[in-house]
């Protein structure tokens, strides 16, 4: 994607997320017998995409990555705010299965199915929507959940931070450090 991410660990996470739809992709592709790069490929595509309850959200996400926006002409969902079809294709990921991993919190595929969502599509979301989640990010993946409480307070401190801070932090650690004495 070419994206500068907060901190290493960030792109360490997003690369792995990236490789994980991918395989989803090449397993769909694999068990409908699709050739990719082909024609049948793109249809099926827009299959996922007008069905996503019935596939696994790196399923969509997947699709949606290899799809072109009709409308605008970005890649699915990469469109300008404007673009109705991107915005509508934006919202419609979220229709994708979430199954919990094993030894994981309940709730923790949808944290980071949203989790990722805002960082692979930092255009769509607020700087402090992107800070908040993207210093999660890598957490989610590891099994953690926070609690209501621990989002809370993570939330009340990336608010009040200046949407300059928030693009310029790297860690929870620099949150803290610049939000100590707000």
């Amino acid at each position: 994607m070419g994206q500068v991410w907060r901190g290493p660990e960030l792109a360490r996470t997003i690369e792995m997320i990236e490789a994980e739809l991918d395989q989803a992709w090449a397993g769909l592709l694999a068990e409908r017998g699709v050739a990719a790069g082909s024609a049948e490929e793109t249809r099926l595509g827009w299959l996922v995409v007008d069905n996503p309850a019935e596939h696994d959200w790196r399923v969509v996400d997947a699709a949606i990555d290899r799809l072109p926006c009709t409308d605008c002409g970005s890649g699915l969902t990469r469109g300008p705010q404007t673009c109705h079809r991107c915005t509508y294709h934006h919202g419609v990921r979220f229709a994708g299965r979430e199954v919990d991993r094993p030894d994981v919190p309940p709730g923790n595929e949808r944290a980071i199915r949203v989790a990722c969502a805002v960082a692979r599509n930092r255009d769509r979301y607020s700087p402090r929507a992107r800070v908040g989640y993207e210093l999660v990010l890598p957490d989610l993946v590891a099994g953690m959940l926070p609690t209501t409480r621990q989002a809370q307070a993570g939330k009340a401190l990336v608010n009040k931070l200046t949407p300059e801070e928030c693009d310029e932090v790297a860690t929870s650690a620099d949150v803290e450090r610049l939000t100590r004495d707000r």
